[in-house]
């Protein structure tokens, strides 16, 4: 079941395997964007997005992922395109 209807800004973004990916900025359309100081990933001069599919549950103040972390950040999309950047 898709969740997102229970994402809130700040939460935290972990894989399945509880590592850290990054925080919530806000929920557009079917994809969680991320914020840019704290998107998980090298470069941070933009947002990333998660897709909505890789929503396992979102637990307390935590949305956690149905792929670890590494495979998650191979899945985040760019700001302008909604391609994958891994």
């Amino acid at each position: 079941m898709n969740q997102i209807e229970n994402i809130r800004e700040h939460m935290e973004v972990v894989g399945a395997d509880d590592v850290h990916l990054g925080t919530v900025d806000r929920v557009e359309g079917h994809r969680i964007k991320l914020t840019k100081a704290d998107s998980g990933v090298a470069h941070q001069d933009h947002h990333h997005y998660i897709p909505a599919g890789l929503i396992a549950a979102v637990e307390g103040d935590r949305v956690r992922l149905s792929a670890n972390a590494d495979v998650a950040a191979s899945l985040f999309e760019e700001e302008e395109s909604g391609e994958p950047i891994g």
